[in-house]
């Protein structure tokens, strides 16, 4: 590696891959846990709800890395 080179996802790659995870990798994790949910016998709604909440939270974690500052701007362009 040379001197400027960063270890990990450049800035551009982990904005990709974040889009990607949002608008592919969640609706079809949305739709496994709704259908793995369904297949069992239907809990209390605040049990279902608290199982939602948490799964919800769980498919994040794996990924905080892609999303870590993703909403500021590119820290390696220079700036004018």
């Amino acid at each position: 590696m040379s001197g400027g080179d960063k270890p990990g996802l450049s800035y551009k790659a982990r904005r990709r891959w974040s889009l990607v995870l949002l608008l592919v990798g969640l609706p079809a994790y949305i739709v496994a846990v709704v259908t793995v949910v369904n297949w069992l016998d239907r809990p209390p709604i605040w049990l279902e709800l608290l199982v939602y909440i948490l799964l919800g939270i769980l498919w994040v974690l794996p990924f905080k890395f892609v999303f870590r500052g993703v909403g500021k701007e590119d820290p390696d362009q220079e700036s004018d």
